[in-house]
């Protein structure tokens, strides 16, 4: 393809950006450990944001209106070990859907630059978003 073209068009468009925000939210959803920082969220509305702030960050344009990733999460208590099985679940997710490897994997250097924004060492670093906010903090299920 030409080198002209957005990651977002070289994957095949906001269709594919949706194919694997389904498959990959299924996941979370079920997994042991992760799905309950999903508890509270409708999952259609979590893919529909994954995905405008991927087709937002792939070269598609401003379409993503929603917070930025540091102060989505603030109230998580998201740990390093987390974040690298929610990146296995992605890049699984992702080429399952059929996208080529080498685009998986510059779609995966996008979403990883956000590492820093969610990933907290320790939950004294949560703050509430809001008075009524709990802090979202789940350790890691036995045998997993």
């Amino acid at each position: 393809m030409s080198e002209d073209l957005s990651l977002l068009a070289e994957v095949g468009g906001r269709e594919v950006l949706e194919r694997v925000h389904k498959k990959f939210y299924d996941k979370l959803y079920e997994h042991a450990w992760l799905k309950h920082f999903f508890a509270e969220v409708d999952q259609k509305v979590i893919e529909n944001q994954q995905t405008d702030f991927m087709v937002s960050n792939m070269g598609g344009g401003r379409v993503y209106s929603g917070k930025l990733p540091k102060p989505a999460h603030k109230h998580m208590n998201i740990t390093d070990e987390m974040f690298e099985e929610r990146n296995r679940i992605l890049k699984e997710s992702i080429l399952e859907c059929g996208v080529r490897p080498d685009l998986a994997e510059r779609w995966l250097k996008i979403d990883y630059a956000f590492k820093r924004s969610l990933v907290k060492n320790s939950l004294s670093e949560c703050e509430k978003r809001f008075f009524t906010d709990e802090i979202l903090d789940f350790p890691k299920p036995p045998n997993f």
